[in-house]
């Protein structure tokens, strides 16, 4: 079992949240729907994930509640508060199986943005990983870091946010 987060692009709550059952970066996109800019990983969640990535960029100790991210599907304002609501849900409910989708806060995109590319190599050895001089996928995340930098990058330059839709599998 693996989890899916697809960091992505938008220029508002309502494209961001379009369709939510559907994969951000579909091999297939459908006719008329929004075409998203896309980063697509497993496993590199908002809150633990990208908070470390943001601290080692940020040169800022990692804590909780670096990353505070809106929670935007399933909404809300729906959400079960009570233990009966959540046994009472239909065994398919978003809210028990997915997808979600969040918004990242403005300052991360902007940490990511202005990272100083001269320092790549030594994020990229250092994120997700306990040991930094032995991290056997550091060209994988490396790359991975290079997609989200760039990413960030194109959404702070057109005045978007970034969001994650995420679903275990």
């Amino acid at each position: 079992m693996s989890a899916m987060h697809d960091y992505y692009r938008a220029p508002d709550r309502a494209t961001a949240t379009w369709r939510p059952d559907r994969l951000r970066a579909p091999a297939e996109p459908l006719p008329g729907a929004p075409v998203f800019d896309v980063v697509d990983t497993k496993w590199i969640d908002p809150q633990v994930a990208i908070g470390e990535l943001v601290a080692l960029i940020g040169k800022v100790p990692y804590s909780d509640e670096l990353v505070k991210t809106v929670v935007l599907y399933p909404p809300p304002d729906g959400a079960p508060t009570t233990d009966v609501e959540v046994e009472a849900l239909p065994r398919d409910s978003p809210y028990l199986v997915g997808p979600q989708i969040e918004e990242l806060p403005v300052r991360v995109r902007d940490v990511l943005a202005g990272f100083d590319d001269a320092r790549l190599p030594d994020v990229a050895r250092r994120w997700l990983t306990e040991d930094p001089s032995d991290n056997p996928y550091e060209r994988e995340t490396r790359e991975l870091v290079e997609g989200l930098v760039a990413l960030a990058r194109r959404a702070k330059e057109s005045g978007q946010l970034l969001y994650c839709w995420s679903i275990a599998g």
